[in-house]
């Protein structure tokens, strides 16, 4: 951890490097968004080429950034600086939203300057 006031989040169960000092519980970050009838027309017309539709990726991957924003909006709100087992999960709703959660387990942690115990190779 260089900078001691930067959040981190994980998709491990742990931090290396960190210990945990206390579990706060789980926290969320939903987002929906609307795809819009121009994007969905668009969208429509490159689905029946084939290929990677740029509109979809774009907005899903803007909304994954917010959702992980207001995990650790409430994450920090708790008390935390830090999250484990993040994921992701996204639904649609309708035809023309979708929405994406990021969560996890929100907790406190600080750097390990206790020294390893040397591994035995028996």
């Amino acid at each position: 951890m260089k900078n001691e006031n930067k959040f981190i989040a994980v998709t491990t169960n742990y931090v290396p490097g960190c210990k945990i000092l206390e579990v706060k519980g789980p926290v969320f970050g939903i987002i929906v968004r609307s795809r819009g009838v121009g994007g969905n027309l668009i969208a429509g017309l490159r689905g029946m080429i084939g290929g990677e539709i740029n509109e979809y990726t774009e907005m899903l991957s803007e909304a994954r950034e917010h959702a992980i924003e207001r995990m650790i909006a409430d994450a920090e709100k708790l008390g935390a600086n830090a999250v484990v087992d993040m994921r992701f999960d996204s639904a649609d709703i309708g035809q023309v939203m979708t929405e994406v959660v990021a969560y996890g387990t929100a907790i406190v942690i600080q750097k390990d300057t206790t020294k390893p115990e040397p591994v035995s190779l028996r």
